[in-house]
């Protein structure tokens, strides 16, 4: 113990030292900071212009209750299961980004994407309005973007 003592107590009073003390913990701050979506969000700013992707999808409103948001998240990965399966069909141009947002999704929540525990006031899927898939992106990146903050 006394010798990783002085040994640390050498390295910050050494200026080089100091420098790598201060960069290392920057470094593990950022790191910290960096939000488990962020790959989804480039993705759907991939996605957001495609012309071949046609379809009304549910969309969850964005301003819902605090404790419904893991619910909310996990409606939109569906609704992005939808959005696959169509472009698989159709041999859409963006179907790699659309793949890759069902993996993170996945990845994200681990294997139980389908089975959410949700407060009874949640809403299901099913319960919200239809949107176009303009509108369904839009709100799908400000859920991460509030999920991010």
């Amino acid at each position: 113990y006394l010798l990783l003592n002085s040994h640390f107590f050498c390295l910050v009073k050494n200026e080089m030292g100091l420098i790598i003390f201060v960069l290392c913990a920057y470094v593990l701050k950022t790191a910290a900071g960096h939000c488990k979506w962020a790959e989804v969000l480039k993705d759907l700013e991939q996605i957001k212009t495609s012309k071949d992707i046609d379809v009304s999808l549910y969309t969850a409103n964005t301003d819902e209750d605090n404790e419904c948001q893991e619910p909310v998240m996990r409606c939109f990965f569906l609704e992005i299961k939808v959005i696959l399966q169509e472009c698989l069909i159709k041999n859409c141009s963006k179907t790699q980004d659309v793949l890759n947002i069902w993996k993170n999704g996945n990845a994200r929540f681990g294997n139980n994407m389908l089975n959410s525990t949700s407060s009874a006031k949640c809403k299901e899927c099913e319960e919200y309005e239809e949107k176009s898939f303009t509108e369904f992106i839009q709100s799908f990146v400000k859920v991460i973007q509030k999920e991010c903050k």
